[in-house]
């Protein structure tokens, strides 16, 4: 049973000297250390759950190791197994299986009850650590306590075959785990468990839009941001994980995939290398493979039971306040596949449609495709005049529509706590868009500007020009004006009025080198679509129950 929770022994926080501090939790005291920028307490690679390795670690997580004598919390490079992109060796990382670790910022201030901020890192559900998205700033100027984790991602964290071995969601039941270890925990190092947000960019947009649906996380927080990234994307859940299970162990040379209790064997027997061959990052159709699904019944609590359109259908959520949004050039995020992508475009359109579309046969593929083509290109091919069009297909596809698809939903249930933006800030720094003269906010460019320094992994915030500077602080304020009361920007402040959206995704916030609020986002190509979801989504399918499979399973 993955559903666990802690009993607090001590609340207290005890300084053990000016550079050092002692916290005491349930599973024993840790030590931080105070940044060397100042203003801020530091507690790196504090366990919060223990993620069962070998043939068990697909298995949800399970409590945390004890410890009598203070743990040192400082940073010791773990992260989950993932794919290796080329930074795991250069920043001296130690891949794990036993990964599950939090990262905890307590400015340092004699407060107590303060706001919490909980971010997930994005990286597609494939890659990515805690410590990828830094946001000490946001702690030391804002008077927040900010949670920064691992979670197991790729086929360790979301393979899904239904069975009692390997459920499904393991990495989104990490997530749920460190929500409970923060409500369990927090309040020791000065935070108020009942005043949580929760955030992340990307995948980590998408995983806290994930947990606002779920009952196994309700209650352990109070507000959500998801940034670039929401429950209806396309790369959210899987379509169908037994045949995603299939067709990666084909991958891999196993050929026994309709036993499910042979794959099964096979999952649990493969080796670290295998299981992080592929990052998947070169799909077509808008999905990383691996990524949460809908849980099959076994008896046990599960993550997700039904798919987050139906839950959004029918209200069946707890509509906390929400500020979601995007930058206004999400598809640059394709853009290194143009020079590839733009012929096979032409000589295949259909390839590029999402995954979470559906048809009766080819014929009607290739024709809603024509329809897709013809609305971002007309009657030309994808060339270099029209990469725009290229920046804004993708855009939609994978980021933009999903999210104002969700909003809608929000609208339709009575939600009237959302707050929408879009980021288009641009300086000099920022290059063109190949082939043009025009520069553009890339995905999830509203992170970087909140995280410390100039971009993911420049920590030297001196470098950046004056403009964003500025503009990173605007979005500081905004987001910690959102984290504390609720409102981007709350009544008695000099920014300027940002009401709730309302019908017609009318207003949002344009939040470029001046802040306007502006009518009605991207309407047109939201109605496109919803035209064409509403005739072949796919719903996606929980793993069914084979014939091979055994019946205790």
């Amino acid at each position: 049973m993955w559903k666990w929770t802690f009993v607090c022994v001590c609340a207290a926080a005890v300084l053990a000297d000016e550079g050092s501090r002692v916290v005491r939790l349930a599973q024993g005291p840790v030590r931080g250390y105070r940044d060397p920028q100042g203003d801020l307490f530091a507690f790196y690679s504090v366990p919060y759950a223990t993620a069962p390795t070998g043939p068990h670690k697909f298995k949800p997580p399970v409590p945390p190791p004890t410890n009598q004598e203070p743990l040192e919390a400082v940073d010791k490079g773990i992260i989950c197994p993932q794919a290796d992109l080329g930074f795991i060796d250069m920043l001296n990382f130690t891949m794990k299986e036993d990964c599950l670790i939090a990262n905890i910022f307590v400015p340092d201030t004699q407060e107590d009850n303060l706001p919490v901020l909980v971010y997930v890192h994005g990286g597609a559900f494939q890659i990515g650590y805690g410590q990828w998205f830094q946001l000490k700033n946001v702690a030391r100027t804002k008077n927040i306590i900010v949670v920064t984790f691992n979670y197991r991602l790729g086929v360790h964290g979301f393979l899904c075959l239904g069975t009692k071995d390997i459920p499904g969601n393991a990495g989104m039941k990490d997530q749920v785990a460190l929500l409970r270890w923060v409500k369990d925990n927090i309040h020791a190092f000065g935070g108020n468990p009942n005043h949580v947000t929760l955030g992340g960019g990307s995948a980590g947009a998408a995983s806290a839009d994930l947990l606002m649906l779920s009952k196994a996380s309700k209650g352990l927080y109070k507000k959500v941001i998801p940034e670039s990234g929401s429950s209806l994307a396309a790369f959210a859940m899987q379509p169908d994980p037994l045949e995603n299970a299939k067709n990666f162990a084909k991958q891999l040379n196993f050929r026994n995939t309709n036993d499910i209790s042979a794959l099964e064997n096979f999952y649990k027997s493969a080796t670290l290398e295998q299981l992080t061959s592929d990052a998947f990052f070169d799909k077509k159709n808008s999905t990383f493979v691996f990524s949460p699904c809908v849980e099959r019944n076994i008896g046990e609590e599960v993550f997700l039971d039904e798919d987050p359109l139906t839950i959004l259908q029918n209200g069946n959520y707890e509509k906390l306040p929400l500020l979601i949004g995007f930058a206004n050039m999400e598809g640059l995020l394709r853009i290194d596949f143009f020079e590839t992508w733009k012929n096979a475009m032409n000589e295949k359109f259909s390839d590029f449609l999402p995954a979470d579309l559906t048809f009766k046969n080819e014929e009607q593929k290739q024709e809603i495709a024509n329809i897709v083509k013809q609305f971002y290109f007309g009657d030309k091919p994808v060339n270099n005049e029209n990469i725009l069009s290229y920046v804004d297909f993708f855009s939609d596809v994978i980021f933009n529509v999903p999210a104002l698809r969700s909003v809608e939903f929000h609208l339709k249930n009575g939600h009237d706590k959302v707050y929408l933006y879009e980021y288009s800030f641009t300086d000099d720094e920022i290059p063109l868009v190949p082939h043009t003269e025009v520069r553009g906010a890339n995905h999830c460019a509203q992170t970087m500007a909140l995280l410390d320094g100039a971009h993911l992994l420049e920590l030297d915030e001196e470098n950046v020009s004056k403009e964003y500077k500025k503009m990173k602080s605007v979005m500081r304020e905004l987001w910690s004006n959102f984290i504390t009361t609720g409102f981007p920007v709350p009544e008695g402040s000099p920014l300027p009025s940002w009401p709730a959206v309302r019908a017609n995704l009318t207003p949002y916030m344009s939040l470029g080198r001046t802040l306007e609020l502006k009518g009605a986002l991207l309407q047109q190509r939201v109605r496109f679509w919803n035209d064409i979801y509403d005739k072949y989504y796919h719903t996606p399918v929980p793993p069914l129950t084979p014939v091979t499979l055994n019946t205790e399973l």
